[in-house]
């Protein structure tokens, strides 16, 4: 019952709210910026290797890391094989269209969070969009509620269903066994998460700074090995993602189980453009420019969708192992790479599965305790936070032995809600971000390294770290 209450909202708010404000808000950002998610790609790689304005300051690479940490993680292996069994293999091209044109959205929003972002005693930073609501539209209540979303779609939607998936993979060896494995699983995973986390923001970009890239490149390499075991079947499978991708009769008449929807779905759930999560991991980082940071997060954004989301579309379309709506998850990827590599393939997911969970369960917590600050108007006590760090570590548990139908239904409706509030509210405050990125723009162009003041674009007073 619960989970067909929650398919119900779910299916409201993705018919057509949520694909229609992705995309809308995509293109329009697109054409503001002048295509800035292509024109400055360059530039943002370039951004990414600068250290930190003042010493002991989050560097632009440790915020990347820890919203990519939440970005790449079990959806882009389960969440990609199940788009293509259960949507179609045109999924991934709406996935692929999805994170082209929320490039723009993550810069923007992204941008805004560094502009509005608020100052710690010691002269780090924080904020995110409850921040931007609060100072630029002076609606704190609405911030209070994107907050709550934030809290609901990380600590409970993403770590459960990370966690049911990282189980999921283990299903096809030998020693699984549904009544007992799973339970197991998820205790173990949920006490290796409580240790993290209890280490707070910069444990954590420690851990991710390290773990994010070396599982990223070592899944690329082996899916570019498989490439090019089978260059043979590229033109065919190409023909076939574009051929199903614009099948507008199958799309329009079946519109929530086609692959228009399962791209949309999983390429939000996968890159996280336009849902304001990773905002509150830009604001953190110590840079001189508010641009520099959404330059960052945007090409964070093509690291997870056109880089390791493409390489399991690729790993599992070129192996020869046709998808089916009984393979949906890891079952698809695992019999695919098995098809390729023999033995080594399902070993070879098991593993990356767990990096993939365990650097999203993290990343994820990350943005939550940004948020209980913003709600609390204050850092929580450590009881309060001894006590939701273990509710999260039970979320954990509890996301290992539930169904596949409630996890993924569940992450698909507090994603939706943060769709929902956080696109109309950067769609307002467009003006100050391409503002930003002229004035950045100029500074470059003069051949400076942008230093960022608020006078500058009409702010002065309005924000608290730039004046």
């Amino acid at each position: 019952m619960l989970d067909a209450l929650i398919l119900k909202i779910s299916d409201f708010l993705y018919m057509p709210w949520v694909p229609l404000f992705l995309i809308a808000a995509g293109v329009t950002f697109t054409i503001a910026t002048r295509f800035v998610q292509l024109r400055m790609l360059r530039e943002s790689i370039r951004v990414v290797m600068e250290k930190p304005k003042t010493k002991g300051g989050m560097s632009s690479f440790g915020a990347l890391m820890i919203s990519t940490a939440s970005r790449v993680g079990t959806g882009n292996i389960v969440g990609v094989a199940q788009a293509i069994c259960l949507g179609g293999v045109g999924a991934v091209f709406w996935m692929w269209f999805i994170a082209i044109f929320g490039g723009a959205s993550a810069f923007v929003e992204s941008t805004l969070a560094q502009i509005y972002k608020r100052k710690n005693p010691d002269g780090s930073s924080y904020g995110g969009p409850s921040y931007y609501m609060e100072s630029a539209l002076k609606q704190r209540w609405l911030g209070v509620v994107f907050a709550v979303f934030i809290i609901l779609t990380y600590a409970v939607g993403y770590n459960a269903l990370a966690s049911y998936n990282l189980q999921s993979a283990f299903a096809g060896f030998g020693f699984y066994d549904a009544s007992v494995t799973p339970m197991l699983m998820g205790l173990v995973l949920a006490v290796l998460f409580l240790v993290c986390i209890v280490g707070g923001g910069r444990r954590l970009s420690k851990v991710t700074g390290v773990m994010v890239p070396v599982m990223g490149v070592i899944y690329i390499l082996v899916a570019l090995v498989i490439v090019l075991l089978n260059l043979g079947r590229l033109p065919g499978m190409f023909a076939a993602i574009l051929q199903d991708a614009f099948n507008f009769k199958a799309i329009f008449g079946g519109f929530t189980g086609s692959c228009l929807m399962y791209g949309i779905k999983r390429g939000l759930y996968s890159n996280e453009a336009g849902m304001g999560s990773a905002p509150n991991a830009a604001a953190s980082a110590d840079v001189s420019h508010p641009v520099k940071q959404g330059l960052v997060q945007m090409l964070s954004v093509f690291i997870d969708t056109l880089l390791i989301c493409t390489a399991t579309a690729f790993m599992c379309l070129l192996s020869g192992v046709a998808p089916a709506e009984e393979l949906a998850g890891a079952p698809y990827v695992q019999a695919a790479l098995q098809n390729v590599m023999g033995g080594f393939g399902p070993v070879f997911i098991a593993i990356s599965m767990t990096l993939f969970a365990f650097t999203t369960l993290i990343g994820n917590y990350y943005y939550c305790e940004g948020c209980l600050r913003f709600i609390l108007r204050r850092q929580p006590g450590k009881r309060f936070m001894a006590g939701f760090r273990m509710v999260a570590a039970v979320i954990v548990f509890v996301g290992a032995i539930a169904s596949m139908g409630l996890v993924w239904n569940l992450a698909d409706l507090t994603q939706g809600l943060m769709v929902m509030t956080n696109i109309p509210v950067i769609l307002l405050l467009i003006k100050p971000a391409v503002a930003a990125l002229k004035d950045y723009q100029r500074q470059r162009k003069a051949g400076q390294d942008p230093v960022f003041h608020a006078a500058d674009i009409g702010l002065d007073g309005e924000t608290e770290f730039w004046n």
